[in-house]
């Protein structure tokens, strides 16, 4: 699927186009260091719209699933990426700067005649991590694990256990 990966941001706002794609997650440099393995794609979408207030903005959805590690048994971990965010696209910094901020603003952006679609999408890629990823019902897994048994923390659960 061929694609532009640069787009001039109020031009691609304003007239209202559309981009979608797939993106290997090798792409992705700043996101490499969180993740087991690199294998798959990203599928993204990009729409240029104008926010509630008529300001030029870009909608961007990315899916994916990310192979992270769990922080409790060290496995790794499918994680599903299935995000959508809305970036108010601004002329400086100093309009981002005048525009209140609050819970449910939704973010800001420097508009750029060459914008990296890859940027944007690894940005939101890396928001949507969990701090501290785990397995559900991870404690499970725990007992189990050889690496935890010969942890020199091993006996300190059984003796927390035994003061409750």
């Amino acid at each position: 699927m061929s694609h532009q990966p640069v787009i001039d941001g109020f031009e691609f706002a304003t007239a209202g186009a559309t981009q979608e794609g797939m993106l290997p997650l090798s792409g992705f440099p700043r996101l490499q260091d969180l993740l087991v393995s690199d294998a798959g794609d990203v599928r993204y979408a990009v729409r240029g719209v104008r926010d509630e207030h008529g300001r030029p903005s870009l909608e961007i959805g990315v899916r994916a699933t990310l192979q992270l590690r769990c922080q409790r048994c060290l496995a790794p971990l499918a994680y599903e990426v299935d995000e959508q965010a809305l970036l108010v696209l601004a002329a400086s910094q100093a309009e981002i700067d005048a525009d209140p901020v609050g819970v449910d603003s939704p973010d800001r952006l420097l508009a750029q005649k060459e914008m990296d679609l890859r940027v944007l999408i690894e940005d939101e890629l890396i928001l949507a991590l969990p701090y501290a990823p785990r397995h559900e019902g991870c404690a499970a897994r725990l007992e189990g694990n050889d690496r935890t048994a010969n942890s020199p923390f091993a006996g300190l659960r059984g003796m927390m256990q035994r003061k409750h």
